[in-house]
């Protein structure tokens, strides 16, 4: 079974067009050219995919995604809080 931060790269390697090895926790999502509408795409992804659901406002900066490991320790922190 994957890890979650494996399937997070998955979905966000599928819903924003971005090489799979090119996805690392460093990876900033702008020089990913990974816009607001493609992290709108993951983030419903990811709620779909852990049945979780995900806190986001794109205009609201308390849940700020800049990089890969941003995304991937808020979706581990929502999973441990709805579990």
């Amino acid at each position: 079974m994957a890890s979650v931060e494996e399937e997070i790269y998955d979905i966000v390697s599928d819903k924003a067009d971005v090489p799979r090895e090119k996805l690392e926790r460093e990876a900033r999502l702008d020089d990913l050219e990974i816009e607001s509408l493609d992290i709108v795409e993951i983030i419903f992804a990811i709620e779909e995919k852990f049945d979780i659901q995900i806190p986001y406002n794109a205009n609201d900066q308390e849940m700020e995604f800049e990089t890969v490991g941003h995304v991937v320790d808020a979706v581990k922190k929502v999973i441990e809080e709805q579990a």
